[in-house]
């Protein structure tokens, strides 16, 4: 855990914290990759978020590329890569039967489900000697932080 150094209180807070940013930054780069490999999904980490994405409800491909950050030809190629797998399937949109949406499959939601569940077990193993109350305090304290940088970076999703 971070905690602000003597050297660090004496700077310009836009300087502390973009400090702090950095190394939020890496330390999230570096959790991210190890619970992914953790996963052990099979996929690749844009496949992997185009399933997460998918997870709460069926989207088109713009709010998908949206919502991933990707280009939309990127996200077509990810679709037909996960619909050929029998992940994600395309159906015309209820509301507008112009349009195309994508949702996860049993077998994709399955795919996406197992996956987390690895995450959080090698999550609780790497953690196997810090105190359940303690591991529960520092999940959540964490999820509020993250949570509050969330509303700062994107207050229209809330």
């Amino acid at each position: 855990m971070h905690v602000p150094s003597d050297a660090q209180s004496g700077l310009p807070p836009g300087q502390r914290i973009e400090n702090a940013a950095h190394g939020l930054l890496r330390d999230l780069g570096r959790l991210n990759r190890a619970l992914f490999r953790a996963g052990d999904f099979g996929l690749t980490r844009s496949e992997v978020s185009v399933l997460d994405a998918l997870a709460a409800a069926p989207l088109r491909v713009t709010e998908l590329a949206l919502r991933t950050g990707m280009v939309q030809p990127r996200v077509t190629v990810l679709l037909q890569k996960l619909e050929s797998r029998e992940l994600v399937v395309r159906r015309r949109c209820e509301t507008d039967r112009r349009a195309v949406e994508t949702a996860l499959t049993t077998a994709g939601r399955r795919l996406l489900d197992q996956g987390r569940q690895r995450m959080a077990e090698a999550l609780l193993a790497a953690l196997h000697t810090t105190p359940v109350d303690d591991c529960e305090a520092a999940v959540c304290a964490a999820r509020q932080s993250v949570a509050v940088l969330v509303e700062a970076m994107e207050p229209e999703a809330t």
